[in-house]
C-alpha cells in the first residue's frame, strides 16, 4: 500500500507543476489525434481484403510498427518509417560529408538539416506509398482490394499515404516541441501498445491449445500442451526481458573525478571527488529502430514490387533467405544493432569535449593525465561498455528472433506458434526504453523545479 501511496503523490506532484501538466496533457492530446488519423480509411480501399496478407513475415512488423494501420489501409499506414529512415540518412550523410558535420554543430546548421529531413521523409514517403499501391495491385486475391481502377484513383491513394505520412512527421516535431519525450519514439511506443492486444491473443490461444495459422486463421492443435508450455515459457521470458531491460537502462560505469584545489578572490573552489557516469545503454532503443529499417529495406521492396511469390533470381533469394524468421535476416539484423550501437555514441557522445570540460573545471581522472590521455581513456571505457550494452540488446532482440526461425523450420506443426515470439524482443524493447526514457525527462523536469524525484 505504500508503494501505491507514492506513486500516487508522485503523479499529484507531477500534474501540481502547470509547465509539465501543459506538455503531458498536449502529448497526451497529440497521441488522440494520431490515433484518430490512423483510423480515418484511404478512399477507394477495401481493407478486408488485404488484411490476410499482413499475418506473417515482414508485412507484419512493418504493420505492428504502424499501429495495425497498414493492414487497415487508413491514412496512417506508412507511420513513422519515412521518418525514421530520413533521419538515419541525414545522420549518416552528417558524419560523411564534413560540411554537413560542421552545420549539426550550430544553432542554425541544425534547423537547416532538420528542413533538409523534413524533404526527405516527404520524397520517401512518395517512394513508399508508390510501393505500397504498386504492392496492393499485386496481392494475389480473386478480388483487388482496390475499388476502382485509373490515374485519378492511383493519385488519390499515393496522395493519401504521401500526406499521412507527412502528417505523422509534423505530430512528433510538435511533442518534441511542446510536449514530454521524443516524438518519434512516443508514436513508436503507441503503435506497438496497440498491436500488443491481438499478439496476447495468439498467447494465450496457445495455452488454450489454439493456433494462429500463416494466413491469418485459427486451427486446433493436434498436441495441445506443446502451446501451453510455449506459451506459458514465453509470458515468463516476456517479464524477464523486461525486469532485465529496467535493470539494463539503470547500470552505469563511474569513472572517478577529483578536482584540484584552487584559490579565487579568498575562498577556495574545489578538492571535491566526483564521477562521470556512463550508462551501459547509453544509446538506448535507436539501434534497435535503425537497425529495424535498414535490414526490412529489402524485403519492403519485395514486397511493393508483388515479387514476395518469387523463387528464382534476385528476388527469389530475397523472398526466400532475407525476410523475417530466416538466418540471414537474424544475423544482418544483429550485425547492424551492433554497428549502429557505436554509430549512435560516436554522434552523440564526444569524449574529447568531456576532457576539455574536466580542465576547464579542473577535473581530472586519478593516474590519468588531462587532455589526450583523459579523452583516449573515456574513449576506450565508453567502447567496451557500448559493447556490453549492444550485446545485451543483441541477446533480448535476438532470441525471440531464433525461436521464430525453429518455428518457421517447423512450418504447419503444432511447434509453429514459435514465430509468434519474433517480433517480441524489439518491439518490447522500443516500449520499455521509450518509457524509460520518457519517465526519466519527467524526472529531470521535476528535480528543476525542486521537488523529489518522480521515480522517488
Amino acid at each position: 500500500m505504500s508503494g501505491i501511496k507514492k506513486a500516487i503523490a508522485s503523479i499529484r506532484n507531477v500534474f501540481s507543476v502547470a509547465d509539465i501538466r501543459k506538455k503531458i496533457l498536449f502529448t497526451v492530446l497529440i497521441i488522440v489525434l494520431f490515433r484518430f488519423g490512423s483510423q480515418i480509411p484511404v478512399p477507394f480501399m477495401n481493407p478486408k481484403l488485404i488484411e490476410g496478407s499482413f499475418s506473417v513475415g515482414i508485412l507484419d512488423f512493418m504493420n505492428m510498427l504502424s499501429g495495425n494501420a497498414l493492414s487497415q489501409a487508413t491514412l496512417f499506414a506508412l507511420g513513422i518509417s519515412p521518418y525514421i529512415t530520413s533521419s538515419i540518412v541525414m545522420q549518416l550523410l552528417c558524419v560523411a560529408i564534413p560540411k554537413l558535420e560542421k552545420m549539426s554543430k550550430d544553432e542554425e546548421g541544425k534547423k537547416t538539416i532538420q528542413k533538409i529531413t523534413r524533404y526527405v521523409t516527404v520524397g520517401l514517403a512518395l517512394i513508399m506509398a508508390i510501393g505500397y499501391y504498386m504492392m496492393l495491385n499485386n496481392i494475389d486475391n480473386a478480388i483487388t482490394p482496390i475499388e476502382g481502377h485509373g490515374f485519378f484513383t492511383a493519385v488519390v491513394i499515393i496522395a493519401s499515404y504521401c500526406a499521412g505520412a507527412s502528417l505523422v512527421m509534423w505530430l512528433g516535431e510538435k511533442i518534441n516541441q511542446k510536449g514530454i519525450g521524443n516524438g518519434i519514439s512516443i508514436i513508436l511506443f503507441v503503435n506497438i501498445l496497440v498491436s500488443f492486444p491481438s499478439y496476447l491473443v495468439k498467447i494465450f490461444r496457445a495455452i488454450g491449445g489454439t493456433m494462429t495459422t500463416a494466413n491469418g486463421g485459427t486451427a486446433q492443435m493436434e498436441h495441445w500442451w506443446i502451446g501451453t508450455i510455449i506459451g506459458i515459457l514465453g509470458l515468463v521470458f516476456i517479464i524477464a526481458m523486461i525486469a532485465f531491460m529496467v535493470f539494463m537502462s539503470d547500470s552505469e560505469r563511474r569513472i572517478p573525478v577529483q578536482y584540484a584545489k584552487r584559490v579565487v578572490g579568498r575562498k577556495m573552489y574545489g578538492g571535491q571527488s566526483s564521477n562521470l557516469p556512463l550508462k551501459v545503454n547509453m544509446t538506448g532503443v535507436m539501434p534497435i529502430i535503425f537497425a529495424s529499417s535498414i535490414v526490412s529495406i529489402p524485403a519492403t521492396i519485395a514486397a511493393f514490387a508483388g515479387k514476395t511469390n518469387a523463387t528464382k533470381g534476385f528476388w527469389g533469394l530475397i523472398a526466400n533467405h532475407f525476410v523475417t524468421n530466416t538466418i540471414p535476416y537474424t544475423i544482418v539484423f544483429l550485425v547492424l544493432l551492433l554497428a549502429f550501437a557505436y554509430f549512435y555514441i560516436a554522434i552523440s557522445f564526444n569524449p574529447v569535449e568531456v576532457s576539455n570540460n574536466l580542465r576547464k573545471n579542473g577535473g581530472f581522472v586519478p593516474g590519468i593525465r588531462p587532455g589526450k590521455p583523459t579523452s583516449d581513456y573515456i574513449t576506450r571505457v565508453l567502447s567496451k561498455i557500448t559493447f556490453i550494452g549492444a550485446l545485451c540488446l543483441m541477446i533480448v532482440a535476438g532470441l525471440p528472433m531464433i525461436m521464430g526461425i525453429f518455428g518457421q523450420i517447423f512450418g504447419d506443426t503444432d511447434w509453429y506458434i514459435l514465430t509468434y515470439f519474433a517480433f517480441s524482443g524489439n518491439s518490447l524493447l522500443i516500449v520499455i526504453g521509450v518509457a524509460l526514457e520518457t519517465v526519466r525527462d519527467i524526472e529531470s523536469q521535476m528535480t528543476l523545479r525542486h521537488f523529489k524525484g518522480f521515480l522517488e
